[in-house]
């Protein structure tokens, strides 16, 4: 399995990045190609159209479009990476042999299945991958309203509540502040899910409140981006 090395340029971190597999309807699985050594770029607003990429099937030649790579990266940055464009590609296979799931985190615990994301094309499908993220990690009775209600609440469960921020902007330190004063009322846990990242003060707050924090791609998948999210990660409810 081949790696791509990405640089983080808010913070000069060092990933090693692979690339999400999909399945094409005949039945191959498919990987963007990223673009190695292209600048990353990072998401400070985000459009539905430009969130999506060509790809082109090896085997079928089918065009599809799926979500646009991205990394997370701990100092709270959401990197775009680049892709080659599907015409450049036509002619070769789609590069690195990739496995057809997406591998759970180090740090989550043996026993547990892999999570299987659902892809993200409306607001409400990221309530809906966030309820299914909740359940794999053990919360019962996972309640998803029909309506947003006023406090702002997208998720409830058996010791948890959970607010889904699917707008194309940062989440803001009022956001987290919110959610834990609902999740103190409640004597519950307080979850946070966010498509574009956290703003700095936002986390730190979190970080304080020990709130756990996550950040969902457009595959679906949630990453962790502070400790109590990796801890939560790792135990599960």
């Amino acid at each position: 399995m081949e790696s791509v090395p990405v640089r983080c340029p808010a913070c000069g971190r060092d990933h090693a990045y692979l690339t999400p597999v999909y399945p094409c309807p005949c039945g191959t699985p498919i990987a963007p190609p990223v673009l190695r050594g292209g600048a990353v770029e990072p998401i400070t607003h985000r459009t539905w159209s430009e969130d999506w990429v060509t790809v082109r099937c090896r085997t079928c030649g089918r065009h599809d479009q799926w979500p646009q790579p991205e990394l997370c990266c701990p100092c709270g940055t959401v990197l775009r990476i680049p892709v080659r464009p599907a015409t450049e590609s036509a002619s070769g296979p789609v590069a690195g042999a990739l496995p057809t799931h997406i591998p759970l985190p180090r740090t989550a615990a043996a026993p547990r299945p892999a999570f299987r994301p659902m892809t993200i094309r409306t607001g409400r499908d990221a309530v809906t991958a966030a309820a299914m993220y909740l359940r794999w990690l053990g919360y019962r009775d996972v309640v998803q309203p029909a309506e947003r209600p006023a406090s702002r609440i997208d998720l409830r469960a058996a010791g948890v509540i959970a607010q889904v921020d699917s707008t194309t902007r940062p989440t803001t330190l009022r956001d987290v502040e919110c959610l834990w004063l609902n999740g103190l009322n409640a004597s519950v846990t307080s979850v946070f899910f966010s498509l574009a990242g956290y703003a700095q003060d936002a986390r730190a707050r979190a970080d304080g409140l020990c709130i756990p924090l996550f950040v969902m791609d457009l595959t679906g998948t949630p990453q962790p981006v502070n400790g109590p999210a990796d801890e939560l990660l790792s135990t599960g409810a």
